[in-house]
């Protein structure tokens, strides 16, 4: 019997309304992944990560509005929920840890306090109860000396702290799905890993489902079940990481991967250059009516330029939008 996904997002489409002219942030994408999955998604910035994970959790700005689509999260569709149901869902069973942990707390409250909020809202225990359960948080995220680092402010933390302060609010009522936007941003490299194995610790203890959103590959070679490649509010390549990363069929994909810092060695040009993807991502107001990647590709063709691809099944478990997807085995 085929188990049903815990979080399914069916062509989801976000728009925002701008003095210039309307934005398709999120254009027609789909996605599922199953309890205690790592699923990353990755692209250029501006190519729409965030808004889909703020889409899930129907947090984007007040210029924005989900067009069309569902998103099922255990089979019910979180779009048409009332605020209220949906509030007691958000910090429950699906917690986000924002970008940027420096501006994500609250500055002028304590660690402890923010900790504790989350957990009286959501599981209705008392204050003093609430207050050992945020030391017990902070402990199990790794913060020495946890007593006395809830009644830290902020400011007294340092970036990697800060951040595990995040995951400790997201964690603290064990949610079923996480969304994470670019948590080892900012961070170096010792405290990323830190973070990473903190974030895989807690997945696998609670069967956790994770959308791990980040623009750094090797993160999501190292870390993540399967890849969705997105770039210009759509997904072009979605697959299992180690076939995407072994094969990559779309030609972004495969732009991504080459003009990776790591292994530079096999991907060097004859002058000695990392490789880097010709010209620019398209404007969001003024999209082409073909591929939208088919200005930088080398592959294009003429119906690359007029007729848009769309997402189809090219091999067993990887899919593509692209009319002549590479490194194929037939």
């Amino acid at each position: 019997m085929t188990m049903e996904p815990l979080l399914d997002i069916q062509n989801l489409k976000t728009v925002f309304s701008t003095a210039k002219g309307k934005i398709r942030a999120v254009d027609g994408i789909s996605l599922s992944l199953n309890a205690g999955e790592t699923v990353g998604v990755v692209g250029e910035s501006g190519c729409g990560k965030t808004m889909l994970a703020l889409s899930v959790m129907r947090l984007i700005p007040a210029n924005g509005r989900t067009a069309q689509g569902c998103v099922l999260f255990d089979g019910a569709d979180l779009l048409a929920l009332p605020e209220q149901k949906m509030r007691e869902k958000r910090g429950r069973d699906i917690a986000m840890i924002f970008q940027e942990p420096m501006t994500s707390l609250n500055p002028v409250l304590r660690v402890g306090d923010q900790i504790e909020e989350a957990i009286r809202l959501h599981l209705h225990l008392p204050s003093g109860r609430a207050r050992q359960m945020s030391i017990e948080m902070l402990s199990e995220v790794g913060i020495s000396s946890p007593e006395k680092r809830v009644r830290d402010y902020p400011h007294q933390l340092s970036g990697g702290m800060r951040q595990r302060v995040m995951i400790a609010m997201a964690m603290s009522c064990r949610p079923r799905l996480l969304l994470a936007d670019e948590p080892t941003t900012a961070l170096d490299v010792t405290v990323q890993a830190q973070i990473l194995n903190l974030i895989s610790r807690l997945q696998a203890k609670n069967n956790m489902a994770v959308m791990l959103i980040t623009h750094d590959l090797g993160v999501v070679a190292e870390t993540t079940q399967k890849v969705a490649v997105m770039y210009a509010g759509k997904v072009v390549e979605l697959a299992d990481a180690d076939r995407l990363f072994a094969r990559p069929a779309h030609p972004y994909t495969i732009g991504l991967i080459e003009s990776r810092p790591a292994g530079c060695a096999r991907q060097e040009s004859a002058e000695g250059y990392l490789k880097t993807i010709p010209g620019a991502v398209p404007s969001l107001y003024n999209l082409p009516s073909g591929c939208r990647f088919a200005e930088r590709c080398a592959w294009a063709q003429d119906v690359c330029r007029h007729r848009e691809p769309h997402l189809t099944q090219i091999e067993e478990g990887r899919f593509a939008a692209c009319y002549f997807p590479q490194n194929m085995t037939h």
